[in-house]
């Protein structure tokens, strides 16, 4: 079959939305670095807007840090893809124009560093994952040792890292007189900008104690809040939007109507005007907010949820026990610890969550949302658990995700078949788990000895310690659902 490109875009069917500016006009004033499903699904279509809207300035140039799939998929469709939006009243296609080219940083650190450099480009947004910014996630500070940063400092204009890229452009940008970009970061972190601010500065002062005074003062890290849900892409998915379309799109991407974006408006060296996206002057309601309930309540899910059997969130949310689990964590236990605006309607929030949750056409992994667990869980949970210890409250449900995690990363689920755990920890909780065996007396003290994940506090709580054995205990005696059903 005919690829998707710019020679087949008049192809289409009608009802396919598509580019309707000029793409050979763009230029290059987003460098973004992860450029995976999430950002496709998001930010990119966000700037598609903006372009249509006559603004062809902002075109993305995406880079992938390691794995060279989406450019080998991409660049045969001149940066094309698809987002098929599926919801209950059907399905709607429309084709992305936004990404002007895609490199791959390990293969040619120096050509992105440069792209980095242009004076064009005036944002450098990132969707690298929790684990991508090479920081223990329990204090967010910067993990020197981490082997990435080890080789940045040794060999910092042939970067490996995001931090490692984000400082040799800036460096350059400094010595060279051009004004710094704005670096927004769309991952789930807490205090994002704040957080990945504080990373970048610290790998600054080990180069250069200027350098790092010069991102202090000079560099703009705007705090964000993203919330789409984005399954992975499946070869079911890839047939039936290529029959749909009448050509063959590599890499589509498969999405949920729902599509909001929150950020802190600064951006000195400008922005695109995007439309629809909430610029507020705290981010930080809105991302605890979305942490706590929407992402929470996956990974809660995604571990309790595979452990009993079920494939998708979808599958899991439709088991009364998990829905009751669900509800009653983000009424009971993560509710209370909100500080909303006022005139915010988390009652609604919370009503479209579960509907968001329960859309059979998302088909959206149990498996993928349980990935690199020990980043997500400092803070998905366990932010929360400590709001609700100085509280005095209770955590039982907490409690129960955390125990759901711990049971996962044994690596062998409630049937003995493996479990392929994704996790920059994987070996080392693999070894705990064997030396410790399936008993939760000796587990779960264990495990909370990863201090990368629990801090020095928690691990230490005799309260959190004994409320998470006794979850992980009755896990292991009764299965994931007969846990989940005695909690809910």
């Amino acid at each position: 079959m005919t690829r998707l490109s710019n020679a087949t875009l008049d192809r289409l069917p009608p009802d396919v939305a598509r580019p309707g500016y000029e793409r050979g006009a763009l230029a290059t004033g987003i460098v973004h670095l992860g450029i995976g499903a999430f950002h496709r699904a998001q930010e990119a279509v966000f700037t598609e807007a903006a372009l249509a809207a006559g603004d062809l300035s902002w075109g993305i140039l995406g880079a992938s840090l390691r794995s060279p799939d989406t450019r080998d998929a991409l660049a045969p469709q001149d940066g094309l893809y698809t987002v098929a939006v599926r919801g209950p009243a059907g399905e709607d296609l429309q084709v992305i124009g936004a990404v002007r080219e895609v490199l791959v940083g390990a293969e040619d650190p120096a050509a992105l560093v440069t792209a980095m450099t242009d004076p064009r480009v005036r944002i450098v947004s990132l969707t690298v994952t929790e684990k991508g910014y090479c920081h223990d996630p329990a204090t967010g500070r910067l993990n020197e040792a981490h082997p990435d940063i080890v080789h940045d400092l040794a060999d910092p204009q042939r970067p490996r890292s995001a931090p490692g890229y984000l400082i040799e452009a800036l460096r350059r940008r400094r010595a060279a007189g051009t004004p710094p970009f704005t670096v927004l970061c769309c991952d789930n972190l807490p205090r994002n900008g704040t957080t990945v601010a504080g990373i970048v500065r610290d790998l600054a002062a080990m180069h250069d104690g200027d350098l790092a005074r010069f991102v202090a003062g000079d560099v703009a890290f705007p705090c964000t809040m993203v919330d789409r849900i984005v399954p992975a892409t499946t070869d079911a998915d890839r047939a039936a939007i290529a029959q749909r379309l009448g050509v063959e799109d590599a890499w589509p991407i498969v999405t949920e109507p729902y599509n909001y974006w929150a950020i802190e408006d600064r951006f000195p060296a400008g922005r695109p005007d995007w439309p629809g996206v909430a610029f507020v002057a705290d981010i930080a309601p809105y991302e605890a907010m979305k942490l706590r309930l929407l992402n929470a309540s996956h990974s809660v899910m995604a571990y309790l949820g595979y452990l009993a059997g079920h494939e998708t969130i979808a599958d899991t949310i439709a088991d009364p026990p998990f829905r009751h689990l669900v509800e009653g964590l983000m009424d009971h236990e993560v509710t209370p610890t909100l500080k909303l605006p006022p005139g915010t309607d988390v009652a609604a929030y919370k009503r479209a969550l579960i509907e968001r949750f329960a859309n059979p056409a998302l088909k959206h992994r149990t498996w993928q949302i349980a990935m690199d667990g020990s980043q997500k869980l400092p803070q998905r949970l366990l932010g929360t658990v400590r709001d609700r210890r100085a509280a005095g409250a209770p955590i039982d449900r907490l409690a129960l995700g955390v125990a759901g995690w711990m049971r996962y990363v044994t690596g062998t689920d409630e049937r003995g078949q493996a479990i392929d755990v994704r996790d920059p920890l994987a070996a080392r909780l693999r070894t705990i788990a064997g030396n410790a065996g399936l008993n939760a007396a000796r587990l779960a003290p264990m495990l909370l000895e990863v201090r990368e994940v629990f801090g020095d506090d928690l691990a230490a709580d005799p309260r959190f310690r004994a409320a998470v054995t006794d979850a992980l205990s009755r896990v292991i005696a009764r299965g994931a659902r007969g846990a989940v059903a005695a909690t809910a």
